[in-house]
């Protein structure tokens, strides 16, 4: 029983050092794309065939007009400077008449009226350069949105969802807008791909139970021979 124990002990440090790898392959690919240089969206969304999610942190330069009346605000965002309050979603209208989301950043709560005049984009043609986010998902019990009707504030950047209340088709994916000018919207903090997790101490804590079991089980066993002809030397 203390082997088959160890030896599952072992397995799960094992597992733990694959996920380990899992996270280091991730962040290392997410900081090469996010250093990478910027490449247009129609290019990248051809080069993802369909799988957007390989897209993540795609930088992309994009230039169109901002569609100020389509915006949406996405509630209980909270940015690591200011606190809780809500992303600016705002559809950049492209020359051939579609568009992409673009995350323009973070303003305070007080502001929950879009289109947000103290955070309002720059008129006419612009240039924004960024990276790509997948649409976002409803996770197993998270909020939802009504599916029908206009809405000005969202729980996610359901981009689907969106696309049901704007006139011109939408990418498949967003933006999220990379620096910004003065005063609002706050820049979204640009992703770090530094951190591990913890997935390399808890395999490290399951290869010592297994040796602390082995080792303590030895013990055991020697503490028990011992008793075991000290007895039978009295009973001699």
């Amino acid at each position: 029983m203390v082997a088959v124990i160890a030896v599952g002990f072992v397995f799960l440090g094992l597992w733990q050092l694959d996920r380990h790898d899992e996270v280091r392959l991730a962040n290392e690919e997410g900081a090469s794309r996010m250093s990478a240089e910027p490449v247009s969206l129609d290019e990248a969304l051809r080069s993802a065939a369909g799988d957007y999610e390989s897209l993540r942190y795609r930088q992309v330069e994009v230039t169109g007009e901002y569609a100020v009346e389509d915006e949406v605000l996405i509630r209980s965002r909270v940015h690591p400077d200011f606190g809780a309050g809500f992303h600016v979603v705002t559809p950049l209208v492209l020359d051939d008449g579609s568009a992409v989301l673009v995350n323009r950043g973070w303003i305070p709560p007080h502001l929950a009226e879009p289109p947000v005049a103290e955070a309002a984009p720059e008129a006419g043609e612009v240039t924004v350069v960024g990276w790509i986010e997948p649409t976002q998902e409803r996770p197993r019990f998270g909020p939802t949105d009504p599916p029908d009707g206009r809405l000005e504030r969202l729980v996610r950047i359901d981009v689907e969802r969106i696309a049901r209340q704007v006139p011109y088709p939408l990418a498949p994916v967003y933006m999220v807008a990379r620096g910004a000018g003065e005063g609002l919207p706050e820049p979204i903090p640009v992703p770090t791909f530094d951190d591990m997790g913890s997935h390399l101490s808890y395999a490290i804590q399951w290869f010592s139970f297994a040796l602390i079991g082995l080792v303590g089980y030895g013990f055991l066993m020697r503490n028990r021979m011992r008793q075991s002809r000290a007895r039978s030397s009295t009973t001699s």
